[in-house]
C-alpha cells in the first residue's frame, strides 16, 4: 500500500468532503433506521396487530439498539483509528485493526444472541412487555426471530464505518440500501399476504440484514486503501487498547439510550396504569405504542444528525493525524451549523404536522385517545430538537478528534444522569405528562454542558498559528 493513499482528505475543500462522506452515511443510517420503522408502519396498519403489535415493537426496539451499541463501538472505533493511521502512513496498524474488528464483531454478536435467547422473558419484562398479555405474546414472537438475525445485523453495522474509512462511503450506503429494500418489499408480503404477523415482520428484517452482511463481506475482500490477509486476523491486544476507546463514545451513546428507554418504558407502563383512560385494559398499550412511534421519528432525525457527524470522522481523523487542525476547525463550524438546521426543520414538522405523522402509523384504526396522546407526545417530547441535534453532533465530532473522555461524559450526562433521572423523577409530580417533559428538559441542560465544551474545543483548534497559512475556505 502506498503511503498516505487517502491524501485527498488533507487537500480537498472540507465542505466538499463533508458532502461526499456525510450524505452516504446519512442515507446508510436512515436506511438502517427504516428497518424497525418500516416494520412498525406495516404492523400498525395490520388490523389483526394494531397498537398491540406497535407496543410489542416498542418493547423489542431497545434490544436492537443494545446490539447496535456493541457494533458501533467496534466499527466507529476502528474507523477513527484506521483514518488516523492512513493519515500518518501506518498501513500495517490499519489493516490489522480491521481484521481484529471483524473477529470481535463475530464473537460478541454470537454471545449477545445467546444471552437474548436464554433470558428472553426477563429482558422483555424489563422493557415493559407485560403491559398486557397480548402485548407480551407478540413481543416474545417478534423478539425471538429478531434475535436470530443479531449476528448479521451487528456485522453489517460494524463494517459500515470501516468501509467508509477505506474511502468507499457510497458502497457502505449501497450495502445498507440492499437490505432495507428487501425489508420494505418483504414486509407487506409476510404481514398482509401470508398473515405471518410479528414473525413475518421480523423475518423480513433479518433477511435484509443478511443481504447487507453479505455485501460487506464482498467489500472486505476488495478493499482499496488496505488489503486483508492472514496476518490481518487475530486478537491484537495492543491494537484493541488503541481503537476500542475511540469507539467507546458511540457505545455509551447507544447503551445509555437503552437505559433511558428502559426507564421511559417502565415509567410509561407504571403511570399509564394510574391514568383514568390508559388504566383501562383496552387502552393500556397505547402510551407504550405511541412513545415508540415518537421515538422512531426522533431516530430518523437523529440518524441525519449522527450521519453528518459520523461522515466527518474519516476527514477529521486524517487531518488531525496529519496536523491540519485548521481544517478540523472549519469542519466543526460547518457541522454545527448543519445540525442546527436539521433540528429546526424537524421541530417545524412535529409542531405543525403531528396528526399527519401519527396517521402513517395506523391512527385510523385506533381510538381517539391514541391520536390525542400522540399529538401531545410529538409536540412536547420533541420540542427541543434543535438542541438535541447540536448535542449529538458535538458528541461524535469530539470522538473523531480523539477526545473520547469529553465526548463520553457529555453523552452519559444526557442519557443517564438527565435522561434516566428526569424520566423517573418528573412523572412522580406530573404523571404521564412528566414523562414527556423529561426529554426536552434533558436536552436543555445537556446543551449547557455541550456549549462549554464547544468553546473549549474552538480555543484549542485556534492555538496553532503555524497552521494558519494553510487555512482553506469551505
Amino acid at each position: 500500500m502506498e503511503e498516505k493513499s487517502n491524501a485527498f482528505l488533507e487537500t480537498e475543500k472540507v465542505g466538499k468532503l463533508m458532502r461526499k462522506y456525510a450524505v452516504p452515511c446519512i442515507i446508510s443510517l436512515l436506511v438502517a433506521a427504516l428497518y424497525n420503522i418500516v416494520d412498525q408502519i406495516f404492523i400498525a396498519n395490520a388490523d389483526y396487530l394494531g397498537s398491540y403489535g406497535n407496543a410489542a415493537n416498542t418493547v423489542v426496539f431497545p434490544l436492537t439498539v443494545l446490539a447496535l451499541a456493541v457494533a458501533v463501538m467496534i466499527g466507529d472505533g476502528c474507523c477513527a483509528f484506521v483514518s488516523n493511521c492512513l493519515g500518518a502512513g501506518k498501513g500495517e496498524d490499519a489493516h490489522r485493526s480491521v481484521g481484529n474488528s471483524i473477529l470481535l464483531c463475530i464473537v460478541s454478536s454470537v454471545i449477545l444472541a445467546a444471552l437474548y435467547l436464554i433470558f428472553q422473558d426477563q429482558i422483555l419484562t424489563l422493557f415493559g412487555g407485560r403491559v398486557n398479555d397480548e402485548t407480551f405474546r407478540l413481543s416474545r414472537e417478534y423478539f425471538f426471530w429478531i434475535t436470530l438475525g443479531i449476528p448479521f445485523y451487528m456485522f453489517g453495522q460494524a463494517m459500515n464505518p470501516i468501509i467508509r474509512s477505506d474511502g468507499s462511503p457510497k458502497f457502505a450506503m449501497a450495502a445498507t440500501l440492499i437490505g432495507a429494500a428487501a425489508n420494505i418489499v418483504l414486509d407487506p408480503i409476510f404481514i398482509f399476504v401470508f398473515k405471518w404477523g410479528m414473525m413475518g415482520a421480523a423475518a423480513a428484517t433479518v433477511l435484509g440484514q443478511i443481504l447487507t452482511a453479505a455485501a460487506s463481506v464482498w467489500y472486505l475482500c476488495h478493499m482499496k486503501a488496505m488489503k486483508l490477509g492472514k496476518g490481518s486476523f487475530g486478537f491484537f491486544g495492543s491494537l484493541m487498547k488503541r481503537f476500542l476507546p475511540l469507539g467507546i463514545t458511540s457505545f455509551l451513546a447507544q447503551i445509555s439510550l437503552v437505559l433511558s428507554m428502559a426507564a421511559v418504558q417502565n415509567m410509561c407502563t407504571r403511570y399509564g396504569a394510574m391514568d383514568p383512560v390508559f388504566g383501562q385494559a383496552a387502552y393500556a398499550q397505547i402510551p407504550l405504542a405511541v412513545l415508540g412511534i415518537v421515538m422512531k421519528f426522533f431516530q430518523i432525525v437523529i440518524s441525519i444528525a449522527v450521519g453528518m457527524a459520523a461522515g466527518c470522522i474519516p476527514v477529521v481523523g486524517y487531518n488531525v493525524g496529519a496536523g491540519r487542525k485548521d481544517r478540523a476547525k472549519a469542519l466543526f463550524t460547518l457541522l454545527l451549523t448543519a445540525e442546527a438546521v436539521v433540528g429546526a426543520i424537524a421541530l417545524i414538522i412535529v409542531e405543525f404536522f403531528p396528526g399527519q405523522l401519527i396517521g402513517i402509523f395506523g391512527a385510523s384504526n385506533e381510538s381517539a385517545y391514541y391520536t390525542e396522546f400522540a399529538i401531545k407526545c410529538f409536540r412536547v417530547y420533541l420540542c427541543m430538537m434543535v438542541l438535541a441535534t447540536v448535542n449529538k453532533g458535538t458528541f461524535i465530532y469530539l470522538q473523531a478528534m480523539g477526545k473520547a473522555v469529553a465526548s463520553t461524559m457529555i453523552s452519559l450526562t444526557r442519557e443517564v444522569i438527565f435522561g434516566v433521572g428526569f424520566a423517573v423523577l418528573l412523572p412522580t409530580f406530573f404523571g404521564l405528562d412528566g414523562l414527556l417533559y423529561s426529554f426536552p428538559v434533558s436536552d436543555i441542560l445537556t446543551f449547557v454542558v455541550a456549549a462549554a465544551v464547544i468553546i473549549k474545543t474552538y480555543r484549542e483548534l485556534n492555538d496553532h498559528p503555524s497552521l494558519q497559512n494553510h487555512t482553506e475556505s469551505c
